[in-house]
């Protein structure tokens, strides 16, 4: 992955919108969050091959960046994204790490259901 660059990714964005698309979004907080905030609850959400159909699509911010879904009865949203890719198979993969490194979010779209 490398980071992002907004124009490719609002040039996916605008390229499959009104397609039916499979979403993988993820917040991660994983052992080091949990160590970190010891007494406290961490959160999280975690959704895979969600078949979705959004009008438009954004990216937004100056890094890290968001990007919104907007749907036709909702929006899905995530924040805090840093790094991109366009894979081989034409899935749009974003990241979001933290200072060290670690993983804090992810989404993703393909036209193909995500490996289970």
């Amino acid at each position: 992955m490398k980071p992002i660059i907004t124009v490719q990714v609002q040039a996916f964005l605008n390229q499959y919108k009104n397609k039916d698309l499979f979403l993988h979004l993820e917040t991660t907080s994983g052992t080091y969050a949990a160590q970190q905030y010891e007494k406290r609850v961490v959160p999280g959400a975690y959704i895979r091959n969600g078949l979705i159909r959004y009008q438009q699509g954004k990216i937004k911010g100056n890094g890290p960046y968001r990007v919104g879904l907007k749907m036709k009865l909702g929006w899905i949203y995530a924040e805090g994204l840093t790094h991109f890719e366009i894979n081989h198979q034409g899935r749009l993969l974003l990241a979001g790490y933290d200072s060290v490194g670690n993983l804090t979010v992810a989404l993703q779209l393909s036209e193909e259901p995500f490996e289970l």
